[in-house]
């Protein structure tokens, strides 16, 4: 019978080029994310083995409403993707507006923390399961600007190993991907509130990673031997690389 993987922020960028990927390959996707117009539209392209789900990850009530409303057939979930996740502006943290960072603490730490709680234990259970869970290289690198969101990666980035280091002794497997510097998402048209124009000029001429790439990525990791666990993979474009770290003198 054909794996079941739940991947939230399916609607558009990496989590709407998995949710294509898996159910080609032959998987049964149940594609959770708010905007549920957009998730009907991919279901009549995709077809019977895909499942929209609305959920609001900022919500911990509309999590749990939206796992409770599963059918049967859809309840058992074999693999998890915690891709849903944002960052809002690019200010000094004594600048910004904290309404932006408490959002992306909720979504990005308390929403992917919440989900992964209520599937977790019928995974132990089964003794099988996978979490992919969507970092990024700024859980890593510090840079103007990430404060609260390269934060909350960073949470993401440790809270996959600590999980790890929970289920020691069980067969479940967890992987923090990584991503840097992406294109074809609305990652930065989010995070610009808008401005696209903005958002284009960030990407031009970088020959970014694609959510094509990223979606392969989970897509091998779920391929591959049970007996392997992938810890963190950290995936830039040629193109980006590190520098030295800027001194500022009197």
């Amino acid at each position: 019978m054909a794996k079941t993987v739940m991947i939230t922020g399916s609607s558009a960028g990496f989590g709407l080029a998995m949710a294509k990927l898996f159910v080609a390959k032959g998987y049964r996707v149940i594609g959770a994310a708010r905007r549920l117009d957009k998730l009907h539209s991919l279901k009549a392209k995709l077809g019977d083995n895909f499942y929209p789900l609305a959920m609001d990850m900022v919500d911990k009530d509309s999590i749990s409403q939206a796992l409770a409303s599963l059918p049967e057939k859809w309840q058992t979930i074999d693999i998890l993707i915690n891709n849903a996740g944002l960052a809002l502006g690019l200010d000094k943290a004594y600048e910004t507006d904290f309404a932006d960072w408490e959002t992306m603490i909720k979504t990005n730490i308390i929403g992917l923390t919440y989900l992964t709680r209520q599937l977790l234990p019928k995974m132990v259970e089964r003794n099988q399961g996978l979490i992919i869970n969507m970092g990024s290289t700024a859980g890593t690198v510090p840079y103007p600007g990430a404060n609260v969101y390269g934060a909350s990666k960073a949470f993401v980035k440790q809270f996959s190993l600590n999980l790890r280091a929970d289920l020691a002794g069980t067969k479940l497997r967890v992987t923090n991907i990584e991503p840097g510097l992406c294109e074809g998402t609305e990652f930065s048209n989010v995070r610009f509130k808008g401005d696209n124009e903005r958002a284009d000029k960030l990407y031009e001429g970088a020959h970014a990673i694609r959510p094509e790439d990223i979606a392969q990525t989970a897509l091998w990791i779920a391929e591959q031997p049970e007996h392997l666990n992938f810890n963190r993979i950290e995936i830039m474009p040629v193109s980006q690389t590190f520098g030295a770290q800027p001194v500022y003198r009197d």
